[in-house]
């Protein structure tokens, strides 16, 4: 072989390019497939590949065309998807350039559930601040689903594992097929006018997304979010997400898992009871030896050894008081004696008979009423007169007024 017909890997990846993009049919190409590992690139170009039973084709859509789409892609949709085949040179591979690309197949359940998402969204019925706490120890949990299928069978058992007071009321459930959408309604209206029930699950084990389709109708979503208990979504797979999901209270990943959230674990409920014990105890016995301490403290006071320490201290100024009293009451009686003396003075020197040992004499009639005036006595009436030393008997001879 001649060396000037070896080729270089970029020759010969370039020779295929120019094959491909001189290919009248490659240039015009409508392919259906599942998109399956989609990427949506930062600069806005999609790169996904399309795949079939057997065989899988590389993709890209740049930002242009994806901008154009009227629909989201995602993993799992099947499309019919047109543009032409060519190679992508660096990593030598031959992919589609998508010029379009349209919903095929499910791919129209998806565009269904996109518009009818946004339709709800826009009402509120997935806000956030409207959904509900499951309560924390329900007495009674309704279950909406297919009496026959695994996912009661899970729910039930792990209910039932975990937290064995619940009661469990199962509603039997068509959850697949032209009836499952009136049955999911019926059930979740006749759970929600059992008084005794706490919460509610409604839900089933995973399937296609055809299979899953009751939950994503506008119907249930709205008895969801009219069910005056809460409710929640347990359909399918963990990757699986219906419109019952985004309206319901809480949405569980699967059965199992829904099962997990509505109830606690006896066991963690017991070690968490057995370790709030334990503080408690801890606790109650931390404060019993504070309590004795501060007894022991207080017992060690002077004022409890010794309790006439107290006492003392207030005897001690009784006798202080007295003292202080009786000093006063002695110079308040010796005041009040001065005051007396000099009183009985003033009183006897005003006297009668300090008047009469002066030389007066007090002169009464004979009815003892004192003559106080000549007017008060006629000649010859009787008349009694006092000295210092006695009474002297005499009888009117004259009455001689003063002459002025």
């Amino acid at each position: 072989m001649a060396e000037s017909s070896i080729l270089t890997i970029t020759q010969l990846t370039g020779y295929i390019k120019q094959l491909l993009d001189t290919d009248e049919l490659l240039q015009q190409v409508v392919a259906r497939g599942e998109i399956s590992n989609y990427t949506q690139h930062s600069s806005g170009h999609l790169y996904f590949s399309l795949k079939d039973e057997q065989s899988q084709l590389n993709c890209v859509c740049f930002r242009g065309t994806a901008g154009t789409l009227n629909f989201t892609p995602e993993s799992g949709m099947q499309v019919v998807a047109g543009g032409n085949v060519t190679v992508y040179e660096r990593a030598g591979r031959y992919q589609l350039i998508i010029r379009f690309m349209r919903p095929d197949g499910l791919g129209d359940l998806h565009v269904r559930l996109e518009a009818l998402k946004a339709k709800l969204d826009a009402e509120g019925l997935f806000e956030v601040s409207r959904k509900r706490p499951l309560p924390r120890f329900p007495k009674a949990i309704a279950v909406c689903t297919s009496p026959t299928g695994a996912a009661v069978q899970d729910l039930t058992s792990i209910i039932s594992r975990r937290y064995p007071l619940v009661r469990i009321v199962l509603f039997p459930t068509v959850v697949q097929g032209e009836d499952a959408v009136p049955s999911i309604i019926r059930s979740l209206r006749a759970a929600s006018d059992r008084e005794d029930i706490d919460v509610i699950i409604v839900g089933r084990g995973g399937g296609s997304l055809e299979d899953l389709w009751a939950f994503n109708e506008e119907a249930v979503a709205r008895a969801v979010f009219a069910s005056p208990k809460p409710v929640i979504s347990a359909v399918g797979h963990e990757t699986d997400f219906t419109i019952a999901d985004f309206v319901a209270d809480v949405r569980a990943a699967t059965p199992s898992a829904a099962a997990e959230m509505v109830v606690p674990d006896q066991r963690e409920l017991r070690a968490t009871l057995q370790g709030t014990g334990r503080q408690l105890k801890t606790s109650v016995q931390s404060t019993w030896r504070a309590c004795q301490e501060r007894l022991y403290g207080l017992q060690q006071r002077p004022i409890v050894t010794r309790p006439q320490m107290l006492i003392e201290p207030g005897q001690q100024r009784v006798d202080d008081a007295g003292v202080q009293l009786q000093r006063h009451l002695d110079g308040l009686i010796q005041v009040l004696r001065s005051q007396f003396e000099k009183s009985a003075a003033t009183l006897a020197a005003l006297g009668p008979v300090s008047v009469l040992q002066r030389g007066y004499a007090i002169c009464r009639r004979a009815d003892g009423a004192v003559v106080a005036s000549v007017g008060a006595v006629q000649p010859g009436q009787d008349m009694d007169v006092t000295v210092t030393d006695g009474d002297i008997l005499t009888q009117v001879q004259e009455v001689c007024p003063q002459r002025s």
